[in-house]
């Protein structure tokens, strides 16, 4: 069990590294050819951070571990929402964007909503994954139109880079993510074995975890620079990436039987971003006490899981 925990950490680190690559070179490819920074910021950038979770989700499917799929996103989200949030204003009082306000915390509630409405018969389809996709079109429809009516946050500087080294690097970042993807899901399946726990359970705070690190370390010390408005947008952001991409794209080339994920699990993950769009109305907002009261909710709902075993 302990190589296995070492190939899980191991699985991460390649992971989010191939994600960087990828992400690097395919922005500054982008980028030469002329394509608005303001697209490859809403685009290519926005997809490359919730690269790992695709590549978590997809290997977890395809190697015949739904519940490690979809426990990735649930938890995932759940963490975005209560974890990483919560984190962040406890760190100092964390101020939201009116665009995440009225653009992207609504479209991370509805997502939820409409998830849990797919799943409902515990099985995502191929046409359940279509719906989703859809549903993400509309998104990057609707995120795109206010791009250009000059609404949206400012984008990340994209660097000049030699075209052979963007190809290099996208090529690397892909491999990277496909062999720590697999790596990942085999280790955190051989745990769950050993350990006798789901892979639900599993999915839900292993993976979960593993793949939302890099947005919490990001979100707190943004906090502390008070710089959190575009953090957290995109932490909040990538919760609709990953419910409508990661799981419709997913769900459309290999259907998901979900058997360890519960209704009590949905219903934390959507309850979670409930919870941030209600405190964010006060001025725009999230509170101290209300940061603390986001991680004492997330801390009950694992020791519940962990209760559950």
């Amino acid at each position: 069990m302990l190589l296995d925990i070492v190939f899980i950490v191991l699985g991460v680190a390649l992971v989010l590294y191939g994600a960087d690559r990828l992400t690097e070179g395919a922005s500054a490819l982008a980028r030469r050819m002329n394509i608005p920074e303001i697209i490859i910021g809403l685009t290519i950038v926005a997809a490359g951070t919730s690269a790992p979770e695709l590549f978590v989700s997809l290997m977890s499917a395809l190697k015949g571990t739904p519940d490690l799929a979809v426990g990735n996103v649930v938890g995932s989200n759940t963490m975005n929402a209560m974890l990483i949030v919560g984190c962040a204003a406890m760190v100092a009082p964390m101020t939201i964007s009116r665009s995440t306000v009225k653009k992207d915390i609504p479209f991370s509630v509805g997502a939820s909503v409409l998830l849990m409405l797919l799943a409902l018969n515990s099985f995502l389809g191929r046409w359940d994954g279509v719906v989703l996709l859809i549903g993400f079109s509309a998104f990057m429809a609707y995120t795109l139109l206010q791009a250009k009516k000059g609404e949206a946050e400012p984008q990340t500087e994209v660097k000049q880079q030699n075209p052979w080294l963007s190809i290099l690097y996208v090529l690397m970042g892909l491999g990277l993510l496909v062999g720590g993807s697999n790596l990942f899901v085999d280790s955190a399946s051989s745990v769950a074995a050993q350990l006798g726990v789901s892979e639900g359970v599993i999915g839900l705070t292993v993976v979960a975890g593993g793949t939302s690190l890099p947005e919490l370390a990001t979100s707190v010390v943004a906090a502390r620079k008070g710089q959190s408005a575009i953090a957290i947008g995109n932490v909040i952001g990538s919760n609709v990436f990953n419910i409508l991409l990661i799981l419709g794209l997913t769900a459309t080339i290999s259907p998901l039987a979900i058997t360890g994920i519960t209704t009590v699990d949905m219903a934390v993950m959507l309850l979670s971003v409930a919870l941030v769009w209600l405190f964010s109305f006060t001025r725009f907002t999230v509170e101290r006490w209300e940061g603390a009261l986001l991680v004492g909710g997330y801390l009950v709902y694992l020791g519940w899981l962990l209760y559950n075993l």
